[in-house]
């Protein structure tokens, strides 16, 4: 499906947020995949993933996670400086912020004509902590979550009873969790803990461990694994199809 992109900057509590939006270019009303980045915002991998589920029938909004300390239209390099600078975002930024990005965003797909007004949330590193967290919001019918960094650890700023390991029992849709054995950022011990708890929460999951290290889906560096990365987009697509139409 041939696709279209444009921006928009979204009011938020915390300030205007860039948000690119990736579309059917072609009449009619789809679902919405709320796409959350690594710390280093829209690069063009992030880019490419967003396209690769619009042309699924999906619109795909890629908001600027960290928009209230950079100037809109940031994008971080990967390297050393831009993941020193993405990962003091990451700690600067309070978890409620993030929560009512996410309201916006929900608002603002379902005033779209061309939204069906389901909505879901896919990330990757810190992107599928934040699509862990969208979760808890329950108007997101499902969520597909790559290698969620820092939820084991409760280490991102949050008010005290609203750390997003606690808040498990919160989430109402389904949620996929996607781990890779080689991560260093989400060890053993780390899966364990948040496993135990999707058990004993009762929440209505699904859980994969695989062979991969981390940032395994970025098709930049030596750490990409195509197979495997085609294979979580086409799990990704079957989820929001069967939950979002």
């Amino acid at each position: 499906m041939i696709i279209q992109h444009h921006s928009h900057d979204i009011d938020t509590p915390t300030g205007l947020m860039r948000t690119s939006i990736y579309r059917p270019a072609v009449e009619g009303q789809f679902p919405c995949i709320i796409f959350y980045s690594e710390i280093f915002q829209e690069t063009t991998p992030i880019a490419r993933s967003a396209a690769m589920l619009a042309g699924h029938g999906f619109i795909v909004l890629v908001p600027e996670v960290f928009h209230e300390l950079n100037p809109p239209g940031t994008v971080l390099a990967y390297d050393d400086e831009g993941k020193d600078k993405g990962n003091a975002d990451k700690w600067a930024k309070p978890l409620e912020s993030h929560d009512s990005d996410t309201t916006a965003l929900i608002a603002f797909a379902r005033a779209q004509a061309y939204c069906t007004g389901y909505v879901g949330a896919m990330g990757v590193c810190i992107g599928g902590h934040l699509a862990y967290r969208a979760a808890l919001n329950p108007d997101i019918k499902a969520a597909f979550c790559l290698y969620a960094t820092d939820i084991h650890s409760d280490t991102l700023p949050a008010q005290s009873g609203n750390n997003s390991f606690e808040r498990m029992a919160d989430i109402q849709g389904e949620i996929h969790f996607i781990w890779g054995k080689q991560d260093p950022h989400v060890p053993k011990e780390g899966r364990l803990k948040i496993y135990q708890q999707a058990v004993a929460t009762g929440i209505n999951y699904q859980w994969q461990e695989v062979n991969a290290q981390h940032a395994f889906m970025r098709d930049e560096g030596d750490r990409y694994d195509p197979a495997l990365a085609l294979t979580m987009y086409q799990q990704a697509v079957a989820l929001f199809n069967r939950t979002l139409r």
